[in-house]
């Protein structure tokens, strides 16, 4: 299962990144919502945590554009 992960705290999108590796999940990370937004539309994600208050574009706006397209 692939999942992404779109957090700008990066001690906690490590935290939580290194829990589901540990349970045998591959994951990726994004910082800002514009990269989670490239990474969402260029790979085929299982399961996306995404964060409110984001950079550049608020988790709210991404899952909006993530749910349209």
């Amino acid at each position: 299962m692939r999942l992404l992960i779109i957090e700008d705290e990066q001690r906690l999108s490590n935290t939580i990144k290194k829990g589901l590796v540990e349970e045998g999940f591959a994951v990726d990370q994004a910082y800002d919502g514009e990269d989670g937004q490239y990474l969402a539309q260029s790979e085929n994600y299982d399961l996306i945590i995404l964060d409110v208050m984001l950079p550049k574009i608020d988790g709210i706006t991404l899952c909006q554009t993530l749910r349209q397209k």
